[in-house]
């Protein structure tokens, strides 16, 4: 069963880091946590039409909260750093952030 690239990244992780790694062609994603790196690299290409370079994946462990007396774990997510070649145009949703 094949996913469609929707599926595969889920959104944009926009923190001061990630923005300033813009200028060297370096986008982040919420991707799906069981996508490895080749699904991702081609779901990038097929949704903003890009060449993708490399791509470098974090699983993000879920953080401890509290809510009263209550205690508990934000859900686990991963993390997609997506490298552009040098020939490739930008991304436009990153593009007018900055």
């Amino acid at each position: 069963m094949s996913k469609v690239a929707q599926d595969i990244v889920l959104g944009p992780v926009i923190t001061e880091k990630s923005s300033l790694a813009i200028a060297d062609k370096k986008y982040t994603f919420k991707v799906a946590k069981d996508a490895g790196k080749v699904e991702i690299a081609k779901a990038v290409e097929e949704l903003f039409s890009v060449k993708v370079a490399k791509v470098n994946t974090i699983s993000v462990r879920g953080r401890k909260r509290r809510q009263g007396l209550s205690t508990g774990y934000t859900p686990s997510w991963k993390k997609a750093i997506v490298t552009l070649t040098p020939d490739s145009k930008g991304i436009e949703f990153f593009e007018s952030m900055t």
